[in-house]
Order: structure tokens, then C-alpha cells, then sequence
């Protein structure tokens, strides 16, 4: 969702905030990764918002998409003009009010937001750990935010809340630590990826692996994959929307011009946009970021994982309370009938 960072029309805002890490699973404790292989030290960066009650039963997780980070609301300085990324949501008196519960929001492992990630210093060489890094996976990432969560002394989650991988990652909470969450809004997510948002995913990183400049992966101290990196984030945004939103938004509309360039500049508006976005993604992510996370999201199976191939029975531990929000064909975002019922989840949750 950082694409969309949207300023609050009323200028209301948690105001300053500063990003914060915490390090856990100093060698020989090195945290065991559901491959088998071992990580450690793990730092997580992570913001929070609002007061924790004296009871600490006040807590609401954030959980970010795949290109988002632990900055989910508020500034960095009084000169900083780019609010956090769901500033629009997350505020005093906003959708999560942090006048009432005290927000927290971690970077993801395997990202380059601040968490260990690829483009980390791998202790063992004093660089970058590049593909040394190991391959994480959902499970692993809400590992990791679990040690956090308790070494701020929460025991329970009011709610945790997320959208696509951090959809995911909402699922793995309430399923993995049941007696953990009391609440949970996973927004246009899925148990598993379908074939073809794997297939999509897989073109996306192909095309890194393309470019010259990825070298396996070793390319920190030189030029990065810039252009493997738009070309998988144009990729991207082509799955995000729909063919009929795409036909409202951008249709055969040419960009500042009135009849075709006949050469191969961006002509249409549906180019124009891609390219931007491909462009402004490359200055802020790393290439082998991307191609970590999405693989983590393409292994997740949560009815494989912890259903045996039965969605039921995978859910059947889970004591949350669900809103399950998706997005129909048009684009637009509309509630569905939760995994509770729709009277169950609109009754204040208790812990």
C-alpha cells in the first residue's frame, strides 16, 4: 500500500514518530527457520503508536503488504512531507483510534526496511548476505513478530490486521498462536496462492534475474537490477487490478498527446502509469527482497501447513473473531460474510 499514502484531509496525526529495533536470537541461539536452517542475530524494526493500557490488553499488530514497512502512520521530522503508509487509518479518532489501543507495526524478515533481511551484513563475512541468506517463509515472519510481541510484555492481541502478505501472516497468527489473538481483519488475502499468482510471480522474478546487474544476487557493491526491479513491480501492479478496473481507470487513453508517438515511447496512460511505477519502486526496495518475499508468499499453504488439506480443520483451533474483507472485480473494497457470523463479529471483542 505505499504507492497509496494518502494525507489526512484534516490534518490529523499521530505526529512525531521514530522507528525503533529490536534484536533477538544472538548466536549459538540462533532462531531454527521452518527450512531447517538456522538465523541469528534478528533484528526487527518496528514503530508504535498510542499508550499500552495497564493491562496490555490494548494491542493492535499491523501487519504490512509485501513493498511496506514498519512506518504505518505519522512523521518522521516536522520538515517530512510523506506520512506513514495507512496514515489514513491509523490515527487519533481514525478507523484504528490511538486514543483507545496502541498500534504496532513490524518490517517484515527478508525485507530491507530496517529487519535482517538479504541486503543485511551477514556477521559470518562482514558483507551483505546476498543469496546466503536463507529462505523465509510466512510462518517464519510471524515467528519473528511473536519474539516481539513478547518482549514488549503483550500477551494477548486485541486484533491483528494486514492486507495480501500481511493478510497471509494475519491468518498464520490466529492459526499458529490461537490463544494469542483475540480479533482478526485479513483484507484481500489467501489461505494459498492459485497457479497463476505464482506464474505471475515467477515472471516477476525472472525478470531480476535477468538483468545484468543482478550477478547473483551479489550486487551491493555496485550497480543494482534497477531495471529487473521495475520491470517485476509493472508486473505486480498489472495483478493488482482488475481488467475492468483497469478498463475504468485507464482505457485506450493516450498520455499528454494526441495521436500516437510511432516510435516505442509510453503512448497510453496504462504505460505511462507502469513505467512510473516500476521507476519510483527501484529508488526504495531491494531486488533480492522481492524475490524472497514473494517466494515466501508462493510457499504458503495454510490449509497444507495446518489443516492436512482441510480448511476446516485448520481453522477449527482458531478462537478469533474475523471481518474478511476482499476485493470484488471492480477494485473496490467490500466487506464479505466473516469465518464468524457477520453478529458475532459486530459485537465488541472481549478478552
Amino acid at each position: 500500500m505505499s504507492e497509496y499514502i494518502e494525507h489526512d484531509r484534516d490534518r490529523v496525526s499521530v505526529g512525531i514518530v521514530s522507528k525503533k529495533f529490536f534484536t533477538f536470537a544472538e548466536p549459538p541461539s540462533a532462531m531454527r527457520l521452518e527450512s531447517d536452517a538456522r538465523l541469528g542475530p534478528v533484528t526487527i524494526a518496528y514503530e508504535t503508536y498510542g499508550a499500552l493500557a495497564p493491562d496490555r490488553r490494548n494491542a493492535i499488530l499491523v501487519l504490512h503488504a509485501l513493498s511496506g514497512d514498519s512506518h504505518v502512520a505519522g512523521y518522521y521530522s516536522a520538515e517530512d512531507e510523506k506520512p506513514g503508509w495507512w496514515d489514513c487509518m491509523v490515527g487519533p479518532g481514525k478507523g484504528i483510534d490511538t486514543e483507545k489501543f496502541f498500534v504496532i507495526c513490524s518490517n517484515i524478515i527478508g525485507s530491507c526496511m530496517g529487519s535482517t533481511g538479504p541486503s543485511s551484513i551477514n556477521p559470518a563475512t562482514g558483507r551483505a548476505y546476498g543469496l546466503d541468506f536463507p529462505v523465509v517463509t510466512i510462518g517464519d515472519m510471524v515467528a519473528a513478530q511473536k519474539a516481539l510481541i513478547e518482549h514488549l510484555g503483550i500477551e494477548r492481541l486485541l486484533c491483528v490486521v494486514g492486507g495480501s502478505i500481511g493478510g497471509m501472516q494475519v491468518l498464520e497468527w490466529c492459526v499458529r498462536y490461537p490463544e494469542t489473538v483475540a480479533s482478526a481483519i485479513p483484507l484481500a488475502t489467501t489461505m494459498r496462492h492459485s497457479a497463476l499468482a505464482i506464474a505471475f510471480n515467477e515472471v516477476a522474478r525472472q525478470s531480476i534475474m535477468a538483468d545484468p546487474n543482478w550477478n547473483q544476487g551479489d550486487y551491493y557493491s555496485g550497480a543494482h537490477p534497477a531495471l529487473g526491479l521495475a520491470v517485476a513491480r509493472m508486473i505486480g501492479h498489472i495483478t493488482y487490478l482488475s481488467d475492468e478496473s483497469m478498463r475504468l481507470k485507464f482505457g485506450r487513453r493516450l498520455q499528454d498527446k494526441s495521436d500516437f508517438s510511432f516510435n516505442f515511447d509510453a503512448d497510453f496512460q496504462v504505460e505511462s502509469y507502469l513505467r512510473y511505477q516500476g521507476r519510483k519502486f527501484v529508488e526504495r526496495f531491494d531486488a533480492n527482497s522481492f524475490l524472497y518475499i514473494t517466494k515466501a508468499a508462493d510457499y504458503y499453504d495454510l490449509i497444507k501447513l495446518h489443516g492436512g488439506g482441510s480448511a476446516v480443520r485448520a481453522f477449527s483451533r482458531v478462537r478469533a473473531k474475523f471481518l474478511v474483507i476482499s476485493l470484488p472485480r471492480t477494485g473496490s473494497i467490500r466487506p464479505i460474510r466473516p469465518v464468524t457470523s457477520l453478529r458475532r463479529s459486530r459485537r465488541t471483542v472481549s478478552m
